[in-house]
């Protein structure tokens, strides 16, 4: 039984130093406590709890991370952007963590490599990959602290990701903008959904997008919020011209 115990007390040791070294690549300075970061890549499905009895996972690290990228963001915002009024630096910074980019910097620092989750890889949405790095942002700041996080940050993701010119013309909604430009245009625009197994066996949606009783674009998605970004996208691209007064 002793011997038992000890192979697997090596087997875990041995885990935990690989996790460590890939760990403290990304991070570009070595970890304190481990266990912050593999509670940010634990999914609920494994159902692990901790030694109080509380939930294991990257939820509430999630909320955490977000609240810490949003500060951090702002604060650069406010530094580099001296002239920006209070509108150009919410919309930047909306820009900067919108889900498409938390999902990219996800992807790109490969966090998915790292869960623990009795769910197979091809069935997480694509917003995993924003929701670990976010979990990741919190388990920084509980390892090292504000200052540390901050300099991570702005070192690994402001540095390299963060473009203001760029950003000055990315779209982050096109159905909000599709929805100011009829507004402001008085056009009348509706939404019509169609729920749509397929022959995937998964669940999807059809929709058709009406500007002024006319079907102007159609999508198909995973989500209703989803079909209805894409098929805003299709229309706006239709009607671009108009939209953006040229």
């Amino acid at each position: 039984m002793n011997f038992i115990k000890k192979i697997v007390s090596k087997s875990r040791s041995q885990e935990d130093g690989i996790f460590f070294e890939k760990i403290s690549k990304i991070l570009g300075f070595k970890p304190e406590n481990l266990k912050y970061y593999k509670k940010a890549f634990t999914h609920r499905s494994a159902n692990i709890i901790d030694e109080k009895g509380n939930p294991f996972n990257y939820e509430r690290l999630e909320f955490l991370g977000d609240a810490i990228l949003g500060s951090v963001i702002s604060a650069f915002l406010y530094k580099t952007a001296p002239t920006g009024d209070e509108g150009y630096l919410t919309k930047t910074r909306s820009k900067i963590v919108s889900r498409e980019h938390l999902n990219e910097l996800g992807k790109d620092f490969n966090l998915l490599q790292f869960v623990e989750s009795k769910v197979a890889p091809t069935h997480f949405g694509e917003n995993i990959h924003g929701n670990l790095f976010e979990a990741f942002i919190g388990a920084i700041y509980l390892d090292k602290g504000f200052v540390t996080c901050e300099k991570f940050i702005e070192r690994k993701i402001i540095k390299i990701y963060v473009d203001l010119d760029r950003l000055d013309g990315k779209i982050t909604s096109y159905k909000s903008l599709l929805i100011e430009w009829c507004q402001k245009e008085k056009k009348s625009f509706h939404f019509e959904f169609i729920e749509d197994n397929g022959i995937e066996g998964q669940k999807f949606f059809s929709v058709k997008l009406s500007i002024d009783n006319k079907v102007v674009s159609k999508a198909r998605a995973t989500s209703k919020k989803k079909a209805e970004e894409k098929a805003s996208q299709r229309a706006y691209f239709a009607f671009q011209e108009k939209i953006d007064g040229k």
